[in-house]
Order: structure tokens, then C-alpha cells, then sequence
């Protein structure tokens, strides 16, 4: 059985914040974060908004362009770190609102590589015969717990949804899922978390304020950690696959930083231009930053059918891989 995508949409909040703005109420500059990140500009939530608001609509799109209804969906898969509630899950939310009557829903926590997580979980349900046709959605609202105080952090996050419909291509067209590879490093936990309000902590409000509940990151780790990750993915999805980077159409990685995805690129000895960067309008979106790219790059027809397409994610876990799809 071949799978892969034959759907995709997005959703990014209409409310667009600068670096230039952002100066007004954090000790910095927009020098400073272009220098240091590549990032000018992210969208930011409207008041009351949630992830799985932004998921129903990028999920809304994307059944609409395949063509289905809601109760076509076998499955949902949202990947966030930044869900409604810690608990229940924010895809049976996106399914209640849906109306994908008969669809199982879960989320899927595997930090900024959630959907390459999720990508290849729902490869495997389909290829297992556990389901037909899944939605696979990356829905986050990173300001919503990010430490505003943090002029090192805070700089880095925006909002955004993607999501794709995955499927049997047997009989149609789409973008077959070749292979996964998915690896994790759980000795960095400490590299990018938000420390209390699990049960290792529970959050106590005599000892923990705001910040706790937000998101830490050690930034130096998770610059090395990332690039070394992208590098490893690459080259192992490219062996497996009997290829050489320099085959690859496009690289689609997670748009965390564009100085990792310079380094990684020269590591590889690759033109940066073979990555595709939108991280300068979006910032890091996590989960939502691999499908909202491809989307982008469709509109804008930069994919040729035919060639290879690798995404590949890291992030909290610590947790990397990446996808290989045939276009």
C-alpha cells in the first residue's frame, strides 16, 4: 500500500506583530533578532483564541480542497504543546466542532517534531488497516505560554495551524509518504520544558509564579542539539533511500532559527536556498511550521512533481526525524 497526503490547509492569525512593535515593551531590538534568528515578524492570536480554533481551521480547508466530508475521517491526530487543556485532548475538541462523527481523536506531544511524529503515525494506522483517511494537524499558541519577560525566548514564538489529510493513494493522486525516521534524546528534557504543572511538579501558587507554568529554553543546547539533528536526519533518510542530499528538491525543515538551518546546511555542504525559510514572517510555530511551509510552497508552486521532499523536525524531548515524501 502507498500513502500520503492528499489535502492541505492552514490557518495563521490575521494579527501580525513586528520586531519593530515588539521593541515597545522587551529590551530589544529588530537588529538584534534578525541577526540572531531570521525572524521579523509572527502572527499572533486574537483574545480567546485557542489551538484547536486554529485547527478546525486549517482542518475545515484542507476537507474542503480533497473534496470530503467530516464524516469521511477515520482519525485525528493534533500535535501540540500548547492544547486547550492539559487534559482532555484538544483533537477530540477539533472532532466534536468537525463533525467527524466517527473518528478516534488524540493528541500527540512530541514538542516541535510533532507532526513529523504525527506524519508517520498515521502512515502506520493506514498501511496497518486501522484507518482510511486521517487528519493530521499541527495547531499551536506558543505566546500563549510564552514568557514575555525572556528577551532570549520570547522573541521567538508565533501562532499557526496546518493540516494534512493522509490517505491510501491506491487509485489517486498525492504525495506518497516514502519513509520516516524518528529518534529522541530524552537526556536533554531539561534543554526546553515548562517545568511546573505536571506531576513531577505540581503547580503550588506559595511557590511558583507565571514564569513556571511558561516556556524555558537553554538556548545554546537547543542551537547545537538542533543542528547536529537535522544533519544526522538527513543523511540517514538518504541512505536509507539509496540517495544523496544533493538529490533532494527541497528540505523543509522546522522553522526554529534560520543560524541552524545555515549551519546544518554547510555541514552538508548544501545551497541554504535548497531549504525552504518562511521563519522571517511566522517565527517558530512548532508543529504547525512543516505543514504551513508546504502549503505555502504549493501556492507558490515550487514543488515539481517528481522530486523528493524531506521535512524534518526537532524539538522538546528531545525528540527529532524527519519524512521523506515522493512529490
Amino acid at each position: 500500500m502507498t500513502t500520503g497526503i492528499t489535502a492541505i490547509g492552514c490557518s495563521v492569525p490575521s494579527r501580525i506583530v513586528t520586531n519593530e512593535e515588539l521593541t515597545q515593551t522587551v529590551d530589544t531590538s529588530d537588529e538584534w533578532i534578525v541577526s540572531h534568528t531570521g525572524i521579523r515578524e509572527r502572527r499572533i492570536v486574537a483574545e480567546g483564541q485557542a489551538a484547536s480554533d486554529l485547527a478546525v481551521e486549517a482542518a475545515e480547508v484542507a476537507l474542503q480542497r480533497r473534496g470530503i466530508a467530516a464524516d469521511d475521517i477515520d482519525m485525528i491526530i493534533v500535535a501540540t504543546s500548547s492544547g486547550d487543556y492539559p487534559f482532555p485532548a484538544t483533537a477530540c475538541i477539533v472532532q466534536h466542532r468537525l463533525g467527524c462523527t466517527r473518528a478516534a481523536a488524540f493528541d500527540l506531544a512530541a514538542g516541535c517534531t510533532g507532526f513529523v511524529y504525527a506524519f508517520e503515525t498515521a502512515r502506520a494506522f493506514i498501511e496497518s488497516g486501522g484507518a482510511q483517511k486521517i487528519l493530521v494537524i499541527g495547531s499551536e499558541v506558543l505566546t500563549s505560554i510564552t514568557n514575555w519577560a525572556d528577551r532570549n525566548s520570547c522573541v521567538l514564538f508565533g501562532d499557526a495551524a496546518g493540516a494534512v489529510v493522509i490517505e491510501s493513494l491506491e487509485g489517486m493522486a498525492g504525495h506518497r509518504i516514502v519513509r520516516s525516521w524518528l529518534r529522541s534524546d530524552g537526556s536533554g528534557e531539561l534543554a526546553l520544558m515548562r517545568p511546573v504543572g505536571g506531576s513531577r511538579t505540581p503547580f503550588d501558587p506559595s511557590l511558583h509564579g507565571p514564569a513556571d507554568m511558561q516556556i524555558h529554553m537553554d538556548g545554546r543546547k537547543v542551537y547545537l542539539f538542533a543542528v547536529d539533528a537535522i544533519v544526522r536526519t538527513i543523511q540517514q533518510l538518504c541512505e536509507q533511500q539509496g540517495i544523496e542530499p544533493s538529490d533532494l528538491g527541497w528540505i523543509v525543515p522546522h522553522q526554529a532559527n534560520l543560524r541552524i538551518i545555515e549551519a546544518a546546511a554547510k555541514r552538508l555542504r548544501l545551497p541554504v536556498e535548497r531549504f525552504y525559510i518562511n521563519m522571517d514572517r511566522y517565527a517558530n510555530t512548532s508543529a504547525a511550521s512543516i505543514p504551513l511551509a508546504l502549503d505555502e510552497m504549493i501556492e507558490r508552486e515550487l514543488i515539481q512533481n517528481g522530486q523528493w521532499v524531506l521535512a524534518v523536525g526537532f524539538g522538546a524531548g528531545l525528540t527529532y526525524g524527519g519524512n521523506l515524501i515522493a512529490w
